[in-house]
């Protein structure tokens, strides 16, 4: 290998007064742009689909957050509130609620991740009492972050 003597950064620099100031040519600027963009186009989408996990998973926690304060306003009154009456019971005391104790929630029964408020029915359909949310995309079945979250 007669010759090599291996790569050499080439850098510009100018002389001022006691100091050099030297930088970097703007291909080897090129050059790093292109790395940092290669890497992010290969972690970009990985990283997004870890958001969309952790908006399911926050899901099933706000409804087992509710399903517990409605059980602790059935503690207190006996049965779970109307489906008429909704989530909204346990913020605000029903008018017919002698016994109620609440608020059962320091605020009003959050939305889901995507914004839309959760569904509840009682008495439930599948369980005693229905407590879900249609996923991202907002309607019945689907799969994936589109898919149903539910108590049952």
């Amino acid at each position: 290998m007669s010759g090599f003597r291996g790569y050499k950064m080439k850098r510009w620099c100018i002389q001022k007064r006691v100091r050099a100031v030297c930088g970097f040519t703007l291909l080897e600027l090129l050059v790093v742009m292109v790395i940092i963009g290669l890497l992010a186009s290969y972690v970009a989408p990985k990283y997004f689909s870890q958001v969309g996990k952790s908006e399911v998973k926050a899901a099933q926690a706000q409804i087992d957050a509710l399903e517990k304060a409605l059980d602790q306003y059935r503690l207190d009154t006996g049965h779970y509130p109307a489906t008429e009456q909704g989530l909204a019971a346990l913020v605000t005391r029903p008018s017919s609620e002698p016994k109620w104790q609440g608020p059962y929630l320091k605020k009003g029964a959050p939305p889901d991740p995507w914004g839309k408020p959760y569904i509840y029915k009682y008495p439930g359909e599948r369980a005693e009492l229905d407590l879900y949310s249609y996923g991202k995309d907002g309607q019945p079945g689907g799969t994936g972050e589109s898919a149903d979250i539910t108590n049952w």
